[in-house]
């Protein structure tokens, strides 16, 4: 079943919002020795690392490995997306690009998260600065990115979760507000799903023999760079409020505001049926509950989230 979704007129530039390049990227892997421990105020945190996803970006690493991963839209039509990580950190995650002012909202409903990133629109960083988590760009952490080879700048910026976290803080840290168990009765059989940006397309396919929806992005069969199928247990779609904002990339595109505090209707699909939902998330500090159509608290999969940000009509 196709979504489709028209927010703004399409620009298909690859570098939207990335204004203020790193200072500090080596452009070789770092030495394997184990790092100094972070601060302790990590422990107990996730790592949101901001994921570049136009096709010179891809296949991208690490992204099979997030507990949560976020859609959204930015300029252009195009989409970013934030991956989420608290039951494992993988060795290297990428490619890392620029952070957007949305991303502050979503992310208070964790505790000081670290948020690994390229760098901001020079307005926006002084909010970074003051959000409570910690901001580590190559600027802060120059020893924790590096620059692969085979990839044009931008597109070649990853970052090490080991040299940002001391450990992966566990599931306890994912206080998205989520609730994972048995799926609700009824629901729609569906075998697949699409949502469309003007300049973009996140594809799901459910796949029995995995019991997980097969994610494609743009048409093409969404891997990694050591060729794992990124799969996902739940997909929600959910629409929020989405508006221009008062940020804008160099070419002049106006950045695009996702309001995830507040509450609406959303879809979820899990063991291939589609549901009917709703969702609300009445503060920054709180996570989002979804419920189904009966009144119930909506369960999740156990397994990876994919949560897709759609207009709402």
């Amino acid at each position: 079943m196709g979504l489709a979704l028209s927010l703004l007129a399409g620009c298909t530039h690859h570098g939207p919002g990335d204004a203020r390049p790193p200072r500090h990227t080596p452009t070789a892997p770092p030495p394997s020795p184990p790092p100094p421990a972070p601060s302790a105020t990590a422990a107990g945190s996730p790592l949101a690392v901001k994921i570049d996803n136009v096709s010179a970006a891809r296949p991208q690493t690490g992204l099979d490995a997030a507990d949560v991963v976020y859609a959204e839209q930015v300029e252009g039509g195009l989409s970013r997306l934030m991956a989420v990580y608290a039951t494992r950190l993988p060795r290297t995650v990428g490619p890392v690009r620029s952070a957007r002012a949305s991303d502050l909202e979503l992310l208070r409903q964790f505790h000081r998260p670290t948020l690994a990133f390229s760098g901001a629109q020079h307005k926006l960083l002084p909010l970074i600065d003051k959000a409570p988590l910690r901001a580590e760009s190559p600027d802060e952490a120059p020893a924790a990115y590096y620059r692969g080879s085979g990839r044009a700048a931008p597109h070649n910026l990853y970052v090490h979760p080991g040299k940002l976290l001391p450990s992966a803080p566990g599931k306890a840290a994912l206080t998205t507000g989520f609730r994972y168990g048995p799926a609700p009765s009824g629901g729609t059989p569906t075998a697949s799903r699409t949502v469309r940006y003007p300049a973009a397309r996140f594809g799901f396919t459910w796949s029995p023999a995995r019991h997980r929806w097969l994610v494609a992005m743009d048409g093409t069969p969404t891997t990694t760079t050591d060729g794992a199928r990124v799969a996902a247990a739940t997909v929600v779609v959910q629409y929020v409020k989405i508006t221009a904002s008062r940020y804008h990339d160099v070419l002049g595109n106006h950045t695009p505001s996702t309001e995830t505090v507040g509450s609406g209707r959303a879809q979820v699909l899990r063991d291939g049926r589609s549901f009917d939902a709703s969702w609300s998330r009445p503060a920054a500090t709180d996570g989002t509950t979804f419920t189904a159509a009966d009144g119930s608290r909506m369960n999740f999969a156990d397994g990876q989230v994919w949560v897709v940000f759609a207009p709402a009509p």
